[in-house]
């Protein structure tokens, strides 16, 4: 049975629980020797869904993304948790959608971290711990301040390198990292990732740009403790949640990786006007990045080929949200190099920030060779809290109590009986207040609810209108009715975010 212990200030351990689980299904599917698979989570930052080749992409080379998706299953109909970074990743690893889950909104407590989850939450890191695994969380947290209830290693996860704080996490070339508590000092100079180029310097000489980078790379270093960890773990289930910063701005990417791109593009220097740091090219820069994160991805899958371990680990991949780049965003107007030139959303409408398709449909990946069939494309509808009870539903267990995700294991499978979700719910406490409905091929969308709550919605059918131009609330006021009906049915109150209150995110 699922349960967790809880340190009182007295000192007192107290159970929160018992939550009664299933007996392990004999139909579980399990790996060859009969042993319990791997799970591997890679987790992109801002990744947008038309920015893989496998998803259309035709500018930005992903190879082994490519690979992965050839070998295994691509979802098109799933979404992530929330349109920016802290609550997408509560929704991940505790399976509840943002109307119950306690982190809403991005939400930062100073010093240094983000509101942190309370120690009652139950997280898929503190389930597979209590059925063996060794846990990691390698890339950036988000989740709670080291030493909080929220911090990494007191929420299930034995060992922790990279960066707790999302502000921190803004400059790939920062002056420490986190091993656990530990702060590892890098070999980069410190400076602000949101800075204007200075005056009097020609923006069209390219040493002029030195000033923003290093010589230790962030998310090369977490690549390289992703693959220690798991030829380290390589006897025994481990569980790795790969969270890589990449592809956030700023845009700092290595020499190498650069020159894959530089000429192939018209673009003009990006001089921090808009926020994050200048770069003399800065088309070639982002499609670098991507490739960049394409490369640690086929580090990883190398690991587990050369380790005999592909067999044994379900691998998924995803991204938090949306990409940043749109209108307004840095580096678009003159240069255009966000999604007017990549296309980063596709045919999708919107971007990180907004509750249309482009800031929550994001790309979805799975591959464990020989149990998911290569080559398969899926149109199942499904959500960052679907990840936990499937993971748990492959090792025949079931989620813990409050869980709103639903097993799309039949899925993986290609077998029948996959359930459906009745509809997704997302509410987000930022950019004015949104809220959000999928109801079939049924889009509701609501925004600035701050200044109204109950005010209209948006309406659009995907499967005619994909790109969300099309309102038709007032040509289907029963539809509209039912998705008021249900963010009704699904909100549960939050001592941090209101609407209705207009309370704002509050952090001890």
């Amino acid at each position: 049975m699922w349960t967790k212990m809880v340190c009182l200030s007295s000192g007192l351990l107290i159970c929160l629980g018992p939550i009664p689980v299933a007996l392990a299904s004999k139909d579980a599917p399990q790996p060859p020797g009969g042993n319990k698979p791997n799970f591997i989570f890679i987790l992109a930052d801002d990744l947008g869904w038309g920015e893989l080749g496998c998803y259309g992409q035709e500018k930005i080379r992903t190879p082994n993304l490519d690979r992965m998706a050839a070998e295994g299953i691509r979802f098109t109909q799933f979404y992530c948790g929330s349109p920016v970074c802290a609550p997408s990743r509560c929704v991940l690893l505790t399976g509840k959608h943002t109307g119950h889950a306690y982190i809403r909104d991005n939400a930062e407590v100073q010093p240094e971290g983000q509101l942190p989850i309370p120690e009652e939450e139950v997280t898929l890191a503190e389930l597979l711990k209590q059925e063996g695994y060794t846990t990691a969380i390698i890339g950036k947290w988000g989740l709670g301040p080291p030493g909080s209830t929220g911090d990494p290693l007191r929420q299930g996860f034995d060992f922790f390198f990279g960066y707790n704080c999302q502000r921190h996490a803004h400059n790939h070339y920062p002056t420490f990292l986190y091993r656990n508590h530990e702060r590892v000092l890098l070999n980069n100079p410190e400076f602000s990732p949101h800075q204007k180029f200075p005056e009097g310097l020609n923006p069209n000489d390219r040493a002029n740009y030195a000033r923003y980078g290093g010589k230790e790379y962030a998310p090369d270093l977490m690549a390289e403790e992703a693959v220690a960890f798991i030829r380290r773990n390589k006897d025994r289930p481990f569980f790795l949640y790969f969270a890589t910063t990449l592809i956030h701005l700023a845009l700092q990417v290595p020499e190498d990786s650069l020159a894959e791109y530089l000429g192939q593009f018209p673009e003009n220097p990006y001089l921090g006007e808009r926020g994050y740091t200048p770069h003399f090219a800065p088309r070639s820069a982002y499609a670098a990045m991507v490739t960049r994160l394409d490369r640690h991805v086929g580090q990883i899958l190398t690991a587990l080929d050369e380790l005999g371990l592909a067999e044994r680990t379900v691998i998924f991949f995803s991204s938090d949200n949306g990409p940043i780049f749109g209108p307004g965003a840095p580096g678009t107007g003159v240069q255009g190099f966000g999604e007017d030139f990549f296309r980063s959303t596709g045919p999708l409408s919107g971007r990180k920030g907004t509750l249309y398709e482009g800031g929550i449909r994001v790309p979805f990946l799975v591959r464990w060779k020989g149990t998911v069939g290569p080559g398969r494309v899926s149109d199942h509808i499904g959500g960052f809290q679907d990840v936990l009870p499937t993971v748990l539903d492959i090792l025949g267990k079931q989620p813990p109590k409050g869980c709103d995700g639903i097993s799309f294991l039949p899925t993986l499978l290609g077998q029948p009986g996959q359930k459906e979700h009745p509809y997704l719910v997302w509410e987000f406490y930022g950019y004015g207040g949104q809220q959000a409905v999928r109801m079939g091929r049924w889009k509701g969308i609501r925004l600035n609810c701050y200044k109204n709550p109950t005010g209209p919605m948006q309406l659009y059918d995907l499967e005619t209108d994909l790109g969300e131009t099309k309102d038709l609330a007032g040509e289907r006021p029963d539809i509209v009715a039912q998705m008021e009906k249900i963010l009704a049915q699904e909100h549960e109150p939050s001592p941090h975010w209101d609407f209705a209150k207009k309370l704002r995110p509050r952090a001890k």
